[in-house]
């Protein structure tokens, strides 16, 4: 744990009095937290269990005869995408040297699902004009860890998740996504887009809950996104600043991160994170000197590696009472300038649901 000291936070319910014992369960606490989204491993089954290859397949590749509508073509060192023949649904591609799509390739694959082709060697370039927008039926485009500088388009209006994460991408018209009113799931982290890049790239993806756009090079918070987001991440940019009515745009969102920005006193304004639909709020490794306020129905507070130098209840209480209390289950603060010496002598009421308060 690099030699910090982990405390847990216990409430003597009769002293009233903190106690602190050692936190070894952290790294489990992290991970339980909700931040895992599937990519293709979840749902791929290699063809090797499925039994031999059916005769309706491209050479290079397998289309099990138990599963004919799937052709796999994954981890085969290939450089090309070769025919794909009628029937076929789901298509894998990933882990090979693919670093084109040429014309034709998907000519009889009209009734294609899934497509994959992430960890190639693809470049908008040399994304050939009217080979993906032909594939109207296209539910999954994973198409990340490739040297795109563009997402391609127009894309099937039957698309629910969208995957470029570790590009290049620098430029994101807003008609990329227009139409897309099934799509759930949009991940963009990992590449070189600004603020500008993907202003109003979001807008009127009705069905939208889930947007990753960490690492990316964001001064700001993407604008224009639905209002039926319930996640948002935006780790690893150059935010500094959080308009004051951005949370009351977004009734749904319940997950919110920012961690690892530049993030100050003077860029959050009072009340910005007082929502009553999150759940968790992560602000880490910032440039934070205080606690902002937020809802008493947020259960996982990350605070830790910012300059707080202060313990103040009401962020989290206006006032405590047998029905007014904070819902906030973890709290981290490692990595600031307060202790639990800190902590004022009521917090067990208004924190009394805190199972895990971390200090350096």
């Amino acid at each position: 744990m690099d030699g910090k000291q982990i405390f847990k936070v216990s409430f003597d319910p009769v002293t009233g009095r903190m106690g602190a014992l050692r936190l070894c369960l952290l790294a489990a606490l992290m991970g339980g937290a909700l931040c895992q989204y599937y990519d293709y491993d979840a749902y791929y089954q290699p063809s090797s269990f499925m039994g031999p290859s059916g005769p309706n397949c491209a050479q290079e590749c397998e289309c099990p005869i138990l599963f004919p509508s799937a052709m796999y073509c994954d981890g085969r060192k290939l450089k090309f995408i070769p025919i794909v023949p009628s029937g076929i649904k789901y298509l894998y591609l990933q882990n090979n040297m693919i670093e084109e799509i040429k014309a034709g390739v998907f000519d009889n694959a009209t009734d294609l699902r899934w497509l994959v082709l992430d960890h190639n060697q693809i470049t908008s370039s040399k994304v050939a004009k009217g080979t993906i927008d032909k594939l109207v039926h296209l539910e999954k485009l994973l198409f990340s860890y490739n040297n795109l500088t563009e997402p391609m388009g127009p894309l099937s209006k039957s698309l629910n998740e969208f995957k470029m994460i570790g590009n290049k991408l620098n430029k994101f018209p807003p008609t990329t996504l227009s139409g897309m009113e099934n799509l759930t799931t949009v991940h963009l982290e990992g590449n070189e887009l600004t603020t500008e890049a993907i202003t109003g790239a979001f807008k009127g993806l009705k069905s939208l809950i889930f947007l990753d756009v960490s690492n990316n090079k964001l001064k700001k918070l993407p604008a224009g996104v639905p209002n039926s987001l319930e996640m948002l991440y935006a780790d690893h940019n150059d935010i500094d600043s959080i308009p004051g009515a951005y949370l009351q745009k977004l009734p749904a969102l319940q997950y919110l991160r920012v961690s690892h920005n530049k993030l100050a006193d003077s860029g959050v304004p009072a009340g910005v994170f007082n929502s009553s639909s999150l759940i968790e709020l992560d602000l880490s490794f910032n440039k934070l000197q205080s606690i902002p306020e937020v809802n008493e129905n947020l259960e996982h507070l990350y605070l830790q590696g910012n300059s707080i130098n202060k313990f103040d209840l009401t962020s989290f209480c206006k006032f405590t009472g047998p029905l007014n209390y904070s819902r906030l289950r973890h709290l981290r603060l490692d990595g600031n300038n307060v202790t639990r010496e800190n902590m004022p002598f009521d917090t067990s009421n208004c924190l009394r649901q805190a199972t895990d308060i971390v200090f350096e």
